[in-house]
């Protein structure tokens, strides 16, 4: 009826050779969707799958995205299965059981872990050639795991770890120094959760360290209540969830900052999770140092001068996490 309404040419073929960005999202809650959409408004990928075991939920969050298509740069998204995934250039992992109220992340283990043995293998098999990124809590424990079932390469498969705490740090600072956090560089290293380390001795403000200034910033001798910024940083998820159930905005769009520098190769510095061998004296566990994101996963770790104390809580952190793998059977 409509064949009137445009003129036919012949055939073009296009000359570039850049492939589609695909992208594997497994979890079709929250924080699933929130970066979903994070991703979608900021032209992340050209191809989205998104598998969860709520089918019909599943649907209805792909036809309220896909609603918003004509707003956004042409791509497609749809409702997928394991299979479908085949092909893609990342997989992103948010699925598993959510938080509860006065539950630490490492109470989650136990139920997630059984989540992640049931898809992470047939994923694996599906998307060899994949970069996965794990999103789910315990994020540390759950990319070793993932690492394990999946048999990738280590620098292959990668947890947001600390992006969003080390984010939080630097909005908190920010507010209290009145300066943009994106001018602060602070991290928040080790894992995600209660043992986590902030590291004072690398804060710094356009290369002016804010130790040299006060040296005790930080320090339990800190008059100027710095230390009640970490206190805010560790505690944050907690106070979300007691307001408002759960935390998903913020980390989706963590989520959409790390696969960008993934798919477009930009060699960023994040705090990302992956696995630690010899560095700072910790071996055969994930956690959160800054680390060079590529096109490739993990490409090189910096390695951060760490104040005596720093060192000392980072390997404790370590040993909390390593205490959490030790009780699996992988």
């Amino acid at each position: 009826m409509f064949e009137r309404l445009f003129e036919n040419y012949p055939t073009v073929i296009s000359s570039t050779n850049r492939r589609p960005r695909k992208i594997a999202l497994v979890g079709a809650g929250q924080v699933g969707m929130s970066s979903a959409y994070s991703m979608l408004i900021q032209n992340t990928f050209d191809e989205l799958v998104i598998v969860d075991v709520a089918r019909e939920r599943l649907e209805g969050e792909v036809m309220d995205l896909v609603h918003g298509l004509p707003f956004a740069e042409p791509a497609i998204i749809r409702a997928g299965t394991t299979e479908d995934c085949a092909g893609a250039d990342l997989v992103i992992i948010t699925a598993g059981s959510a938080q509860r109220s006065g539950e630490t992340r490492l109470d989650l283990l136990s139920r997630n872990v059984e989540i992640f043995r049931s898809f992470v293998p047939d994923l694996a098999r599906y998307c060899p050639e994949a970069i996965f990124l794990v999103v789910s809590n315990p994020v540390d424990v759950l990319t070793y795991i993932t690492w394990k079932l999946s048999g990738l390469p280590h620098t292959s498969v990668i947890g947001t770890g600390t992006v969003l705490d080390t984010a939080r740090f630097r909005y908190l600072l920010g507010q209290k120094l009145q300066i943009d956090s994106r001018s602060i560089h602070a991290y928040i290293v080790g894992e995600h959760g209660d043992s986590e380390v902030p590291v004072w001795s690398g804060v710094n403000i356009a290369g002016k360290f804010l130790q040299h200034v006060d040296p005790k910033l930080g320090t339990p001798e800190d008059t100027e209540g710095f230390n009640e910024i970490f206190e805010q940083v560790k505690n944050a998820a907690y106070e979300i969830i007691k307001r408002k159930g759960a935390t998903y905005y913020a980390i989706g769009m963590g989520v959409t900052q790390v696969v960008q520098s993934i798919l477009r190769d930009q060699q960023r510095v994040l705090t990302v999770s992956s696995l630690v061998n010899g560095l700072y004296g910790i071996n055969d566990v994930c956690l959160s140092l800054p680390s060079v994101v590529t096109r490739h996963g993990v490409n090189r770790v910096v390695q951060l001068d760490l104040a005596p104390t720093e060192l000392e809580k980072l390997k404790q952190s370590a040993k909390i996490l390593h205490e959490a793998i030790s009780q699996l059977k992988i």
